[in-house]
């Protein structure tokens, strides 16, 4: 098999992999509105192993945040409408959580790490809350945590010249402190949910 063949069916199957990954990830519980956790097939794996670097410029990996519980969500500072509402959903849920939004980690991490410097990231959660941790890193470091996460992006190129966009699938994860998914939300959660689900997973492990 020559090899351009051979890196067009390595290609399509990536593509097919993550599109499986991605029918995963938006199938609801059942009896569940559209701000319901989502359910995932028996033995799906989320989450892992990571190199990153934070939005003050250290680097930090996933033992950084054992012992916390983690909010992760992934996108990017250009991203016009899902990305800042998101970002937006999880301050306001943390608000509602009160004293125990305290025991929450929000974490932002960027699928476009070619603008999406330490800088630029911190100055553009803090406008959301200050909670909120921008994490950066090089392709490959960007590219080995969205595989761990299941997440799904795709540099868009305009044919009219514009700057591009990032398609991205998204979703929030609810991380426990051993870095084990606790629950998984689509994009039409609302802050009243998200607080709602997040306050009786703390709740449970009182």
């Amino acid at each position: 098999m020559k090899a351009p063949l051979r890196l067009i069916l390595s290609a399509v199957l990536v593509v097919l992999v993550l599109a499986s990954a991605v029918l995963w990830l938006t199938r609801p519980e059942p009896g569940g509105g559209p701000g319901a956790a989502i359910a995932l097939p028996a033995g799906t794996k989320i989450g892992g192993a990571f190199n990153l670097i934070d939005d003050q410029n250290r680097p930090v990996t996933e033992q950084t945040y054992r012992g916390h519980w983690l909010l992760v969500y992934f996108g990017y500072t250009f991203c016009p409408d899902v990305c800042p509402t998101t970002l937006q959903t999880i301050a306001d849920a943390l608000d509602k959580l009160g004293k125990t939004g305290a025991q929450i980690t929000p974490l932002f991490i960027t699928v476009d790490p070619a603008r999406d410097t330490p800088s630029v990231m911190a100055r553009y959660v803090h406008q959301f809350d200050s909670r909120i941790i921008g994490l950066t890193g090089n392709d490959a470091q960007i590219a080995e945590v969205a595989k761990a996460y299941r997440v799904y992006y795709a540099k868009e190129t305009p044919k009219d010249g514009t700057a591009y966009t990032m398609d991205h699938s998204s979703f929030i994860y609810l991380m426990d402190p051993e870095g084990r998914l606790a629950a998984l939300f689509g994009p039409q959660t609302t802050a009243k949910e998200l607080a709602a689900a997040i306050g009786q997973k703390l709740g449970q492990d009182k």
